[in-house]
């Protein structure tokens, strides 16, 4: 019986690794390095989107590479293809960290938003669903005034992480030559997805072993009186955050827009970093005056986390 659920399981996801077409962007000098696309990546948990693989330039099948998940990422390469014209550039600054041999190589796997669904896709459902029924009515009130569509019965962050452990990641870990493992295993993003991220972390501790947050958006749409929001997500991470030593976390945030709202929150992050056992040698929440929310200042920073993460004296 094991047997042949086995091959019923095997059969399900070779016939879906054989409907992913990728091809190699063409570099007209917009990027540094190699990106290869899947433009409908297929999946039964989530809208099949866009999917680039950002390679070193270097890139060789004869040694083994780190991985790095990165959300929004559309918005990572190419400031001439983003909604505002900004970008994290994350290839130029991977690559000048590779060249100066400050990280292990790594490559990354940026997971495109689809703008319309991104919310739902990356709020973390278990700390929504902690909370009680006059909470969440006084969250559905807050939300229609702000610029994010919400709906609970839609919260699709459980799925989407099921895209990326289940579906995404083993056909990276097929199709490249990466190591597999947790602790060569890093997932990162800004705002919802800094959310989704350290969510990740706590529901798949043995797939992801770093987590990098950007300017974490934990007022969840935007700030209101008594909004119950922040300690949802706090009280969960007390609960379900790995022990400190096999993981290593990454919090920042500015003081300027977005991230001025989170100011009043971040001593909540230090103290559950404490709790957990979390020091400064695998766990930083580091605030950059005068910086706000945008790929602007966070690709002004992120060698920092990439750093953090990967460096060469980082096991």
């Amino acid at each position: 019986m094991k047997q042949v659920l086995f091959f019923i399981l095997f059969s399900c996801f070779a016939f879906s690794q054989s409907k992913i077409k990728s091809y190699a962007l063409e570099n007209s000098g917009n990027f540094e390095g190699n990106i290869e696309r899947v433009d409908s990546f297929p999946s039964k948990y989530i809208v099949p989107r866009t999917v680039d693989v950002w390679l070193p330039k270097e890139y060789s099948k004869s040694k083994k590479y780190n991985v790095l998940y990165m959300h929004d990422g559309q918005m990572l390469f190419d400031s001439t293809k983003t909604w505002n014209k900004q970008e994290w550039k994350v290839d130029e600054v991977t690559s000048q960290l590779m060249r100066e041999n400050k990280v292990k190589e790594f490559i990354v796997v940026a997971i495109w938003n689809i703008p319309n669904l991104r919310h739902m896709d990356l709020y973390p459902k278990k700390p929504y669903e902690s909370l009680s029924k006059e909470f969440k009515e006084k969250i559905q009130i807050e939300a229609k005034k702000s610029q994010f569509p919400f709906d609970d019965s839609k919260i699709n962050s459980d799925n989407y992480l099921k895209f990326i452990v289940e579906e995404l990641k083993p056909y990276i870990d097929k199709k490249y030559s990466v190591f597999t493992t947790a602790n060569h295993t890093a997932i990162m993003g800004s705002s919802m997805g800094g959310l989704i991220s350290i969510y990740a972390l706590c529901e798949y501790p043995t797939i992801f072993g770093k987590a990098a947050c950007l300017s974490t958006h934990w007022i969840g749409f935007r700030e209101f009186e008594n909004n119950p929001i922040p300690e949802s997500f706090f009280a969960y991470m007390e609960k379900n955050l790995p022990e400190a030593k096999n993981h290593k976390i990454y919090f920042d945030y500015g003081t300027q827009t977005l991230d001025a709202y989170y100011l009043k929150y971040e001593y909540r992050v230090d103290e559950i970093l404490k709790s957990k056992g979390y020091s400064t040698a695998d766990s930083r929440n580091l605030k950059f005056e005068d910086e706000n929310h945008s790929e602007a200042s966070w690709q002004k920073r992120i060698n920092i986390p990439l750093e953090f993460m990967f460096g060469k004296l980082i096991k």
